[in-house]
């Protein structure tokens, strides 16, 4: 493959990973992506033979890898509690930078039927497991039993994700700050009987 035809082929994901963050799946079309990635039309098929289900399915696991580098990132932190605030910030930062605009593309495919591709809406529940497996592992690492941790992992995405859409309809911050200081605080309670941590950090007010 060229580099030419490559460069086409990843304009086209990273255009349709966007375009799912800003609109929806329904509104990421073929098209559309093509308008957005400055692709030639001719370029659809060739790189993508199973179609606009393969674009967005791609795109999905993109964005996925994307958000879970964030999330490895943010859990280098010594400190669980610090780590998963560092991640709500990560979220919170997204949403002023876009105006509001950009939500989470794994979400924007998980909400939609996709009768027609039931591969993405098991793509999209791919994607939540992962991140819900690396928070975990975290608090695992930190002396939190492996259920509970699992428990608490998928409480932060759901947390996460609610209050990113809230914030969208309110363009406002104040949903995902009032989300992370409670989560803050359940970490803290939920950490501060581990065996020689001291007094740890406080909870928010």
């Amino acid at each position: 493959m060229s580099s030419r035809k490559s460069d086409s082929r990843e304009r086209m994901v990273l255009s349709a990973a966007a375009l799912l963050r800003e609109y929806g799946a329904s509104a990421t079309s073929v098209d559309h992506v093509l308008a957005h990635s400055g692709a030639p039309r001719g370029s659809v098929y060739h790189h993508f033979p199973g179609g606009r289900a393969q674009l967005i399915d791609e795109a999905v696991a993109l964005a996925g890898d994307f958000i879970t580098g964030l999330i490895d990132a943010a859990m280098q932190a010594d400190d669980p509690v610090e780590a998963v605030d560092a991640f709500f910030a990560l979220w919170r930062d997204r949403l002023v930078e876009s105006d509001f605009r950009a939500g989470c593309p794994i979400v924007a495919v998980a909400v939609e039927t996709n009768d027609d591709a039931p591969q993405l809406a098991r793509s999209a529940a791919a994607v939540f497991a992962r991140w819900q497996e690396a928070l975990a592992a975290l608090l695992v690492r930190h002396g939190l039993a492996e259920e509970r941790s699992l428990r608490l992992g998928a409480f932060i995405i759901a947390a996460v994700e609610g209050a990113v859409i809230m914030c969208r309809a309110e363009r406002s911050t104040a949903p995902i700050e009032a989300a992370a200081a409670e989560i803050h605080n359940l970490l803290i309670y939920a950490l501060r009987d581990r065996p020689g941590t001291g007094s740890g950090p406080r909870p928010k007010a």
